[in-house]
């Protein structure tokens, strides 16, 4: 089998203390087992099998009072690490100058984007109180939302789609394949934007294949970024999945590695 280049742009990871819990806490919120405990050695292990370069990590506030911690911890993971790459988080309770000053903070510790989960943080992704995150990241830095859920309208490509036509040069990262189980809304109505990219973490064990490749095609696969949404999914698992996709070399190639290192402007 052919080896690649790969950059693994989807990571949650937490303190080694409260791995096991917020992972499970994850399992329990989607009702599936995870495959790991959410450390970064665990992490590490498993991106290893498949010669992961690069990992993009990242956790997400559910309080105001949790979004300094969090970022000090991304930032101390990756000076630890040199293959890890860090997310920053920021919540929609914060006001403005709190969310400039921690967007300036967090980049002067190397953070490379922000992290949001409007489904775990509560809020819909095109609610007022989030505007504010738009408004100061716009043009800054780019943003990673989890976009997606049959049970919950939250986080729907329609409501992503209200927010990128409001904020036309804010760069997002729309996961999973543009909208987890909702990949048809996410056709009509999000892919192809500009700006926009996708990634393909929990969706290729649901999804068709035929659907998927239609679905990074019509969005151009030059914005479609591999992630393997440690610690949901096992990246030997994740990337069988991937190369099985009917795609040409050059378009995995890019997706695997280059349009994320062009994103991120990794050296």
């Amino acid at each position: 089998m052919k080896k690649y280049r790969i950059i693994d742009s989807h990571c949650h990871v937490f303190p080694d203390k409260i791995a096991f819990k917020a992972s499970k806490a994850i399992g329990d919120f989607y009702g599936m087992a995870m495959r790991h405990e959410g450390d970064i050695k665990s992490l590490l292990k498993s991106g290893k099998k498949i010669d992961v370069e690069k990992y993009i990590i990242h956790s997400t506030a559910t309080k105001v009072e949790q979004v300094k911690s969090i970022n000090d911890f991304i930032s101390k993971s990756i000076e630890k690490y040199n293959c890890l790459i860090g997310y920053g988080t920021l919540h929609q309770g914060m006001d403005k100058a709190s969310i400039k000053n921690e967007v300036d903070r967090l980049i002067m510790l190397g953070l490379r984007g922000i992290k949001l989960h409007p489904d775990f943080q509560g809020f819909n992704i095109d609610d007022e109180s989030a505007m504010k995150i738009y408004e100061v990241c716009e043009g800054i830095i780019p943003i990673l939302i989890h976009v997606g859920d049959n049970r919950s309208d939250a986080s729907s490509p329609t409501r992503l789609s209200n927010v990128l036509n409001k904020y036309p040069n804010l760069i997002v990262i729309a996961a999973h394949l543009g909208g987890y189980r909702r990949w048809d809304e996410a056709m009509k109505c999000i892919i192809g934007k500009n700006n926009l990219y996708i990634d393909t973490c929990s969706s290729l064990a649901f999804i068709d294949k035929k659907k998927a490749v239609e679905i990074i095609r019509a969005h151009g696969y030059e914005r479609v970024l591999f992630a393997v949404d440690y610690p949901m999914w096992d990246h030997e698992e994740e990337f069988a999945r991937f190369n099985a996709l009917e795609l040409s070399e050059q378009e995995k190639e890019a997706i695997l590695y280059d349009n994320t290192a062009k994103l991120l402007n990794i050296k």
